[in-house]
């Protein structure tokens, strides 16, 4: 976009700050986590309130822009010439209504804003493995927790109301009784139908969890995955587990045992007394001699150390596939591709078990279409641009050596920016029916396609 409108009345309309290219503040507001990953918006407004928003998305509107929300994790949109980038950081509040056993968030709070005043209350949310994913991205995209998800169902199933800004620039309420269409199509969608400043979602009486990981050689990988395997499916609902295959870096913040090891680490979580705990994990303690072994039991907001994802923003390349199964063959073919001898220059590569209260439908269905996928596989890798052929080229291999045993859906959340999925492949994953039904909620409330800047739901 080289000619923009004049921004003297939206600048009078808002609260927040507009950044433009070359401003103060504009590359920090326009950071991802991703450092691979650049957007270069023509715009870039700070909203620090809902009516920012909507002043926002109707300036957009006025002028023919396309509209784009960055909110931290699973709330990260794609690039796109002239682009407005709405930023929601200024907004972030988090309530707990202990009485209620709910919390109203607006902005973008991360899941350990949420956890801490959770917990003071005796209370949990079905929040990601990572507490510094933005909460509200998550939940657009059903929501996997490596810990409810199982016992609770998808994070997006216990959500209350949501407030959202249409293409319109109307500052909507969707719940089970109002706009249930719109209350349909956005958990689920990811932003394609409008922008979400605040969601209101239950919580649990859940104080602690008995979980952590054990980590066992990689060398161990051929025996480790099929006794995972066999173990996984045995486990009650209060129990989630998903194992993966990492090549870890040498950075001395990791313990001793795992830092530039070759590792398999097995995650774990039940909820439940932690005798009950450690007698559902003993066939996996069978295995004997981990490398490392992090399993106690926890307060429930520690609960995101479970995975010990990487807490800061690092440049990287992903990919997923949801499996339909996970065989002898399919368990040979990724040994192959991430055992020992082999060429892998991967960070990790994690099978999640999912079943459960995750196949059930809530009682407000929604647009989620992971239901009934019985296990997802995500891989990435670590580097900048100089690895990206090496590092894409291995992710694709990997792709290609597990189609045979893929499944037809899989978890949006896993769906990167970069996999630019075509309008069709879209329709796949999500199924034709639930699609179709995306698609007439976004022509009702998003008729010129303004919120595109993502894997766009559109009409085929």
């Amino acid at each position: 976009m080289t000619d923009l409108p004049d921004l003297t009345r939206l600048k009078n309309q808002l609260t927040g700050p507009v950044f433009l290219p070359g401003d103060a503040g504009y590359d920090a507001e326009r950071a991802l986590f991703n450092l691979n990953r650049e957007l270069v918006p023509a715009i870039v407004v700070g909203a620090a309130t809902a009516a920012d928003v909507q002043a926002a998305i109707r300036f957009a509107a006025e002028h023919g822009l396309a509209v784009a929300t960055r909110g931290g994790g699973h709330l990260a949109p794609r690039d796109g010439a002239g682009q407005l980038l709405l930023t929601l950081d200024r907004m972030n509040s988090v309530t707990v209504d202990p009485g209620r056993r709910t919390a109203r968030i607006t902005g973008t709070p991360r899941w350990a804003d949420v956890m801490g005043p959770a917990g003071e209350h005796g209370l949990a949310a079905a929040n990601g493995s990572a507490a510094g994913v933005g909460a509200v991205g998550y939940m657009l995209g059903g929501g996997l927790s490596p810990v409810l998800g199982r016992p609770k169902g998808w994070a997006s199933d216990h959500i209350i109301a949501m407030d959202v800004v249409t293409a319109d620039g109307r500052l909507r309420t969707a719940s089970a009784t109002e706009e249930t269409d719109l209350f349909f199509a956005l958990r689920g969608s990811k932003g394609n139908v409008g922008v979400v400043t605040a969601v209101e979602f239950g919580l649990f009486p859940i104080t602690t969890v008995y979980g952590g990981g054990l980590w066992f050689a990689g060398e161990r990988l051929a025996e480790v995955l099929p006794a995972w395997r066999d173990w996984a499916a045995t486990l009650p609902e209060s129990a989630t587990t998903s194992v993966a295959i990492q090549r870890l870096p040498p950075l001395p913040e990791l313990p001793g045992p795992l830092r530039g090891a070759f590792v398999v680490h097995v995650r774990y979580s039940h909820i439940g007394t932690a005798a009950e705990g450690e007698a559902a994990l003993a066939p996996i303690r069978a295995l004997g001699s981990p490398v490392f072994d992090t399993v106690t039991e926890m307060p429930y907001a520690e609960s995101g150390d479970i995975h010990n994802d990487p807490p800061d923003p690092l440049p990287y390349y992903d990919r997923s596939l949801g499996l339909r199964e996970f065989s002898d063959d399919t368990i040979a073919t990724l040994v192959e591709l991430t055992g020992p001898g082999s060429d892998c220059p991967l960070v990790a590569v994690e099978v999640r078990a999912l079943g459960g209260a995750l196949d059930r439908v809530p009682p407000a269905p929604d647009a989620v279409p992971s239901r009934g996928l019985p296990f997802q596989w995500f891989a990435f890798g670590a580097g900048g641009p100089g690895q990206e052929e090496l590092m894409t080229g291995y992710l694709e291999r990997c792709v290609e050596a597990l189609t045979p045993w893929a499944h037809p859906r899989r978890m949006v959340n896993f769906v990167g920016p970069e996999e630019a999925l075509t309008p069709r492949e879209l329709r796949d994953t999500y199924g034709a029916d639930l699609y179709d039904r995306i698609v007439a909620v976004k022509e009702k409330y998003d008729p010129e396609n303004m919120f595109r800047i993502n894997h766009n739901i559109v009409r085929v």
